[in-house]
């Protein structure tokens, strides 16, 4: 089969099926842009300013200490902050430097943080000062030698008692140009993005250079008959240490000289005010952002409707949710696809084609994807059925970080086995159903937890719900629903059974029901399914 046939037929001559991408290290994007357009706002945080020469300028000078304190190729820096000007700074600073970024998320635990630490072996750990006492107390475990503090209150700029410096004095120790990095693009890694925390041992995936730039080109290429350059506003609040909002909100506004609105964490009051007053044209978010959205009261009165291109990535988006979204905003979400490994981005329904709810669209210029028997992963096969997806593209990553054994059971002869079950229709558009782990089997039936859950989000009472499958001594396993309702809505398990015995097959419809106020998730808001199973099991 010939790689990029899957999705030719569906662009049209505008779009180029390959990005043209150029042979450049990352922090490269931001430079070209400070050059051209040094004077547009890279970043809005909290009504301060900073136009792009402010930020490769400052990018530069974080180079230059580094390697004053005797940062070099290769080395890792470790980042753990919230959206903020400084996250920007250090991830193109350390770059420049020519170390690898260790991205790290500020909600782990000190055993989860220093897990992190040590397998990456980053050296210098750029954190936010409220957090400064997770690294303090495992700092004795890994290798770090220097911790550099930022403080986001105005007008502090100490550093905590026992924190090696803030990030302002540590600035200001660059006293000249970084020195030049020679870098490969292709061969040379520029992130460790830690992936697989939430169901099992975390593991790094090496992107490139190359696998930056790429996805960062292959979004531009895609979605450039909508971005003008240097006109959009892209609401930044899925976090930066996230793939999804380095690529789609940080790298991408940096190559098409846009605005980043940043924010530190997703707080629905503060997001819509910032809507309203910044008035963004992007927004890259996920699911339960939308849900948050959707379900305020009075979410039409600030201003959604400036938001042209929604893109929803990093777990799926029920049909339901998307539909009632659209119709009180006006607004279009484009569902999209992809993973860690893959920088992340992959597919996404397009803005110059049909937009199909319920799938995640055609595949990114210059990626190749099909659909391959799970058993073996060696069969192709036909459109319509069921199996694992697996894709080929400039940005799938090198590998795992000293994972061999994991490295070739995900990267086999060119092609990423993403471990999703998905099918392919007639035109190339992906649906992706579940995870194989996900996959639950109840008296030998398959159960895809993705059907079940689209049947919920239609019941007038849902707002969020998950399904997982929980040990049945008869059946193997049963299909268990646990749910957050509207608010003032207070349905009954029988009447939430009753409504999917008539939506679906007897051997989907859930057997249990559970009622909560809210539903575990990661920071960036993707349901922690494996959480749920496990303490389903506890129960037990």
């Amino acid at each position: 089969m010939e790689k990029k046939s899957q999705w030719l037929a569906s662009y049209p001559e505008s779009i180029r099926h390959d990005a043209a991408i150029p042979d450049i290290p990352v922090h490269r994007m931001l430079r070209s842009t400070a050059e051209q357009f040094g004077s547009r706002p890279a970043i809005s945080f909290y009504k301060r300013i900073f136009s792009y020469q402010e930020v490769a300028g400052m990018a530069d000078a974080f180079a230059a200490a580094l390697q004053a304190k005797g940062v070099r190729k290769g080395d890792r820096v470790a980042i753990m902050l919230p959206n903020c000007p400084h996250y920007v700074i250090s991830y193109y600073g350390a770059l420049t430097a020519g170390a690898i970024v260790t991205q790290v998320n500020p909600m782990l635990m000190e055993r989860e943080l220093a897990h992190i630490l040590t397998d990456s072996g980053a050296e210098t750990l750029i954190v936010y000062d409220m957090l400064y006492p997770k690294a303090a107390a495992v700092k004795a475990e890994t290798n770090l030698k220097q911790i550099v503090t930022i403080s986001l209150t105005p007008g502090v700029t100490d550093k905590p008692e026992g924190a090696d410096e803030s990030f302002e004095s540590f600035l200001s120790g660059a006293k000249a140009p970084p020195e030049p990095v020679d870098i490969d693009p292709e061969h040379d890694l520029a992130v460790l993005q830690y992936t697989g925390g939430t169901t099992g041992r975390s593991k790094g995936a090496m992107l490139t250079h190359r696998n930056l730039v790429a996805n960062a080109y292959q979004s531009h290429e895609f979605f450039k008959d909508d971005l003008q350059i240097g006109e959009e506003k892209c609401l930044s609040v899925i976090p930066f240490f996230h793939v999804f909002g380095m690529t789609s909100c940080m790298n991408l506004s940096v190559l098409t000289a846009n605005c980043m609105v940043l924010l530190p964490r997703f707080e629905l009051e503060e997001v819509l005010q910032t809507i309203k007053e910044e008035q963004p044209t992007v927004f890259p978010g996920v699911p339960t952002m939308y849900v948050a959205l959707t379900n305020h009261p009075k979410a039409e009165e600030y201003g959604l409707d400036s938001i042209r291109i929604c893109n929803s990535g990093s777990a799926p988006m029920p049909v339901e949710l998307l539909k009632e979204f659209e119709r009180k905003t006006g607004a279009k979400i484009l569902e999209g696809y992809g993973l860690s490994e893959a920088s992340p981005c992959t597919h996404c329904n397009p803005t110059f084609g049909e937009r199909k709810p319920g799938s995640v669209g055609i595949g990114f210029p210059d990626t190749a994807y099909k659909i391959v028997d799970v058993a073996t992963g060696t069969e192709e096969l036909p459109r319509g059925e069921l199996g694992e997806v697996i894709i080929s593209g400039p940005q799938i990553m090198k590998g795992y970080w000293n994972m061999q054994e994991e490295t070739a059971a995900a990267l086999r002869d060119g092609w990423l086995f993403t471990g999703d079950l998905a099918r392919m229709d007639e035109d190339g558009y992906l649906y992706i159903s579940d995870r194989k782990k996900d996959l639950i089997i109840a008296s030998g039936y398959n159960v895809y937890p993705r059907d079940v859950e689209e049947v919920l989000y239609e019941h007038p009472a849902v707002m969020e719900a998950v399904v997982i499958g929980v040990p049945d001594p008869y059946r193997g396993e049963t299909v268990k629903a646990i749910i957050v309702c509207k608010e003032g809505k207070t349905p009954s398990a029988e009447e939430i059974i009753s409504y999917c015995r008539e939506q679906m097959a007897a051997f989907k419809v859930p057997r249990e029901v559970e009622f909560r106020t809210e539903l575990p998730k990661t920071n960036v808001g993707k349901i922690l399914r494996r959480a749920l199973r496990e303490e389903a099991a506890k129960t037990l």
